[in-house]
């Protein structure tokens, strides 16, 4: 497989589990990019780490000097899709519309989120890990969303198989994962960090995909329309208070194991279309499902 086909299959299968209506409309993933390297490059090889920065990148240096590597692959966003990151926080949109909030309510809440998150990005130095990768002639992607929009679908299957009544429910189903059952075990799981394991988990809401947090001030409006419990990769101090204000349960699933289940249910789709030898590096661990 080529890195452009390699890219290519990365943004179709992330269409694939995209949770909006009209997929149709979705051409691109603004912070999933290939940084640096020649498309028609082979790829068999590669280097998987949930941040790949200039230390992991010379780190894959010396492992191409010593057994051979053809691409380091990144979880999180860097250089322009870095810089990019607020492009796909329109996702969330769709996911309140789900939750049963008004589209066009939802759309201003989610462009207020989507400015300020915009202003923070404004002042960072994105391209670092990309010039990095250029001096050292490394190839560079990274697979943001697609690989978000995996795990967010999983977890949504998985709670409506297994039908959860309580909190503690939902740390046992999540804790049967192998991600979130290693990082249990490295003093890092899944935590009710909201309300009490006995509390009936209710109507849930998934907060693991469009790029980052969603608005501050939805959670009363979820509230409302019937959600008790949010499922999340990390929660900000801000998030807390307004969820703390909504009585809502809040689960934190973990953020680097969230982010390693959704990277493993793409490598599996991936590797159907190519055998790839896979290092894991920097928080990401390979565990395969059939």
């Amino acid at each position: 497989m080529t890195l452009a086909d390699f890219y290519k299959a990365i943004v179709r299968f992330g269409i694939e589990a995209d949770p909006r209506k009209n997929k149709k409309a979705i051409s691109l993933f603004e912070d999933t990019a290939v940084l640096y390297g020649d498309p028609a490059a082979k790829i068999k090889k590669i280097l998987v780490g949930i941040d790949i920065e200039t230390p992991e990148l010379i780190l894959a240096d010396r492992i191409r000097e010593k057994n051979g590597l053809d691409l380091a692959m990144a979880h999180h966003p860097e250089g322009f899709a870095f810089a990019s990151l607020w492009g796909v926080m329109n996702i969330q949109t769709d996911l309140l519309e789900n939750a049963g909030i008004d589209r066009t309510v939802a759309l201003n809440f989610i462009e207020e989120r989507i400015r300020e998150v915009q202003r923070g990005l404004l002042p960072a130095n994105h391209a670092r890990a990309s010039d990095a990768a250029k001096l050292l002639d490394m190839p560079f992607i990274c697979c943001h969303t697609p690989a978000d929009n995996h795990v967010s679908e999983y977890i949504g299957i998985l709670l409506k198989k297994e039908r959860p009544f309580n909190c503690k429910d939902i740390l046992d189903i999540l804790n049967s994962e192998p991600e979130y059952a290693l990082a249990k075990k490295n003093n890092a799981g899944p935590s009710l960090v909201m309300g009490n394991p006995h509390r009936p988990a209710g109507k849930c809401f998934i907060e693991m995909t469009g790029g980052t947090e969603g608005p501050k001030n939805i959670y009363k409006k979820l509230y409302e329309k019937g959600i008790r419990t949010i499922i999340s990769m990390h929660l900000s101090g801000e998030h807390f208070k307004k969820v703390q204000e909504a009585h809502l349960n809040v689960i934190v699933a973990g953020h680097i194991s969230s982010d390693t289940l959704g990277m493993n249910l793409l490598l599996d789709k991936l590797e159907k279309l190519e055998n790839l030898n896979v290092v894991c590096c920097s928080g990401f661990s390979r565990f395969k499902r059939k």
